[in-house]
Parts: structure tokens; sequence; C-alpha cells
């Protein structure tokens, strides 16, 4: 029998389980689909108890012949919250991590609120958790830890970052109670990757999981990803090439800056800094076909910059890494070659990645050293070329691109493998 921990991450359309074993092996994943949120009068909610079947449907579909459960950890979606009983029974329906707060709520948040606060703008958490009349509040990762282990009243620096937690001094900041929200009804929170109880008899006898597997605090779905590369050492940056450009770098030292909404999760004693661009993969699309994609890459030249300096975006705005709600897209002048064309909206966006990883720096954080590249334009390779060539730094294959993957390291370190 080999010894694993259960990494549980909890998505927007669904649920994977990930089995790891202490090597960092992936032995077995289980998933399960989830229904999509309801829209009730331009709020974006969501019924708790969905969240909990598609865990159990995922972990009934996980084969785990062979295998000791040693440990379970939870990544949720970072700003879900819930308002429950002591007894973890919700009170009303989740409150998704893009639902709109009232602007009443806003405006009394950003009234009180620390200019460093996660906590701020029309999708803050702790404005929607103003809306919760009574019980306490939840955050995704949390309840569904709870439901584990039967301890409602406890959640971990990631999820309570954007709540308006203080990672810094590591507490719930005086201010909150400036809002009105007694800071009783807010969670205990622990380190990522603390253990903080057993499964529960009858989820032991239902997924056949042993009476002493522990139960760790986990982390937000995004620093899960993060985790999943393998990224661990101050310097280590990791770019997602989605629908948009996302930097995220370990630091030795937090970096806070609001404006460009660069914020950090601790993660041990260093600390996950991030910025996200409104560039990437969407403009490639709307821009040029599939089809062309793969015809053009072939003909870059990574070694001749194409000199013509864009600054690719889908519409006018953008928040880092520069902060201005009116920077109009720059994708002019056009060569007569698409091809030429497709490369120098390729160099644009890594310049806005180099810049990225620059203004992460010039606010303190460690500067670069290597990177990982996920999501879809990772596998271009003469892309990937141009990136490296302005970046500078030694390029690694990411361990994997499943945040069970890297919810399931926590786990380790929840029962004393903090290399696991």
């Amino acid at each position: 029998m080999r010894e694993v921990v259960l990494g549980i991450d909890v998505g927007t359309s669904g649920v994977r389980i990930a089995a790891r074993a202490s090597d960092g092996s992936l032995l077995a994943m289980g998933s399960a689909p989830m229904p999509a949120p309801i829209s009730l009068q331009g709020r974006i909610r969501q019924d708790a108890e969905v969240w909990w079947q598609a865990v159990r449907s995922a972990l009934q579909r996980i084969d785990l012949k062979n295998l000791v459960v040693r440990a379970i950890a939870v990544d949720g979606t970072s700003g879900t919250v819930l308002p429950i009983t002591d007894d973890g029974s919700p009170l009303g329906l989740a409150s998704l991590y893009n639902d709109v707060a009232t602007p009443e709520n806003v405006s009394v948040v950003e009234s009180v609120a620390s200019q460093n606060t996660a906590a701020l703008g029309a999708t803050s958490p702790l404005a929607r958790a103003l809306e919760f009349s009574s019980g306490r509040v939840a955050h995704q990762a949390d309840w569904i830890m709870g439901r584990m282990c039967g301890v409602y009243d406890v959640s971990d620096e990631n999820n309570a970052l954007k709540s308006g937690y203080d990672p810094v001094s590591r507490c719930w900041p005086f201010w909150i109670a400036e809002t009105g929200l007694n800071i009783t009804r807010l969670p205990k929170v622990v380190p990522v990757g603390t253990r903080v109880g057993v499964v529960r008899g009858e989820v032991a006898k239902e997924f056949s999981l042993p009476p002493d597997c522990a139960v760790v605090s986990g982390t937000t779905d995004g620093c899960a990803a993060f985790l999943a590369s393998g990224a661990s050492l101050a310097g280590d940056g990791v770019t997602s090439l989605g629908t948009t450009l996302t930097l995220k770098l370990l630091s030795d030292t937090p970096v806070f800056a609001p404006q460009f909404g660069i914020y950090s999760h601790r993660i041990g004693e260093m600390w996950l800094a991030g910025g996200a661009s409104n560039s990437g993969g969407g403009v490639i699309a709307e821009l040029f076909s599939p089809d062309e994609i793969v015809q053009f890459s072939a003909l870059i030249n990574v070694q001749k910059n194409t000199g013509l300096s864009y600054y690719p975006l889908r519409k006018a705005g953008e928040r880092f890494p520069i902060n201005d709600p009116h920077l109009p897209p720059r994708l002019s002048p056009i060569p007569p070659a698409r091809s030429v064309y497709f490369q120098a909206v390729l160099e644009g966006i890594a310049d806005i990645e180099a810049l990225g990883y620059q203004r992460l720096a010039e606010f303190g954080a460690t500067p670069l050293n290597s990177l990982r590249s996920v999501g879809g334009g990772a596998g271009n390779q003469p892309w990937s070329e141009i990136r490296l060539k302005k970046l500078g730094v030694a390029s690694h294959s990411p361990d994997s691109e499943h945040a069970a993957m890297g919810v399931a390291r926590l786990a380790w370190w929840g029962i004393g493998h903090n290399d696991a």
C-alpha cells in the first residue's frame, strides 16, 4: 500500500481531486462537473450543497485501490463567501467570487479600509459579506474543509486575504469592525498547510478513508495552481498565458500596490505576489484564426525583432503593469505581411510580461530568476523563445497544471512533509 494525500480543487465548473505521492507523482485523479451558478437580479449565487455533491462524486470516481490517504486539503475560488451557522448549515446562497457588491457596501469598506488591503473593489468579499444579516462568514474552501472534518470556524491566510485579513500582522485588522461587521463572525485564520482535524467518521466510512486521515488548511485556486507548477524558491515566477496575461512571483518580501491590482499571499514564510494584464491570448484570438496562428508561428524569426512596439489590448483600459483605465490598444502601424503582424503582437505581449515582472521588483518583490509557463499559449515554442529572450531568465517546465496537485502539496505539509 502506498501513502498519498488528496488535493481537492473546487473550481467554477467542477471539482478535480488528485492523489499525490510524497515524491510529487500523480497516482490517481477523479473529477465531477458542477452546475453553473445562478443569476438572481444581477447577482451571481450558488447553493453550497452543489459543491459538496460534486466533491462526493469526484471522490467516488477516484481509484484509491492500493493507496492509503494520509491527509486532505482543499482549494476554492478566491472570494467566494457563504453565511453559515456554527454547525456549518448554510443560511442562504453563496456569493460567488465574481458577484458584485452593492455600491453602498463597497463605499463602506473603502471609507475605512487600509490602503493596502485586498478587500477593495466592486467584487470585494468583505463588502458582499456585509449583506449577511446573521451567522458566520465562511469561504468556499473553508466550508468544504468543514464538511470533511466538522470544523467550520477556520480559514487559511490565502482565502481570508480578500476578506480583509492582514497577512503581515497575521490578524483581522481593527478597521473591519468599523464596517459594521462583528469580527467574531469571521473565521479563525491559520497558515496554509496547517493540520485542522481528522475526517469525520461518516466521511471516512463513505469513501473508505483511514479514521486518522488529517484535514489540512488549503488555499485559493490561483495559489494552488502556482504550487502545482513546482515553483518553490524566491524569484520563481509563473506566467499564465490564457485569455489574459497573469503573473505570479514568489518573493522574500510582500508587495502591495492595490492601484495596480497587486497584493501578496502568504505561503509559509514567503510571499506570492502577482498581477494581471488585460492583454493576452484573447487579443490573439480576435486578430488571428487558429490556422493562421499555426501557419504564422512557423514563419517567426525569433532572432529578428519587428521593432513595432505594440501594446495589444482588446479594448481601452489597463491596470497592470500600467494603471490607466483609458490606455488605448497600440496595434499599428500594421505591416503588409500578416505573419509579421502576428509576430509583432506576440512581441508586444512579451514586452508587457517583462514590464510586469520589472514592476513587481520595483515595488520590492524578489527579482525574477526563473520562469514556468502555463496556459494555452505556453506550448507555442517561438513565442516562448521571444519571451525568454526579453526576460533573460532560465525556463523550467511546470510539474503540473492541475491546481489539485498544488493544494495536495499543502496536505503533505500539514503532516510534516514540507518537501513533498
